[in-house]
């Protein structure tokens, strides 16, 4: 599980929010490489907008892990939403990275096979 840190900005976090932010952004290791899952660290803002924009919350959320940051940032009329919006992005994000990083490495191991059989053919 990530290693949460979970902040309030003009209001108070209560125990409720703060367990349903651990659950949805906490959760987001399983789609992080493996050996990536153990040094995963999240921070997450939660912001009771005001002003103008009276009963507006926003979300903002960083999960930072070897060799890789992802963040998300939504704002909507429930604190509740703005999690759920903000754990899809990320989750996004992960799997973007993810897929770049495993595309990397099955380059470079083709690209090895390919010198390895050149060099094995002009000898």
């Amino acid at each position: 599980m990530i290693q949460l840190e979970i902040t309030g900005v003009h209001f108070e976090i209560t125990d409720q929010v703060k367990s349903y932010a651990q659950k949805r952004i906490g959760r987001l290791d399983k789609y992080l490489p493996r050996n990536a899952r153990s040094g995963a660290q999240g921070h997450i803002v939660l912001i009771e907008e005001q002003g103008k924009a009276k009963n507006r919350y926003s979300a903002e959320a960083t999960v930072s892990f070897p060799h890789g940051e992802v963040t998300a940032k939504e704002s909507t009329i429930s604190m509740y939403a703005a999690i759920d919006i903000v754990e899809e992005k990320l989750k996004t994000q992960i799997l973007k990275h993810k897929e770049r990083s495993q595309d990397r490495r099955k380059s470079q191991r083709k690209l090895r096979r390919l010198k390895s059989f050149r060099f094995d053919q002009s000898e």
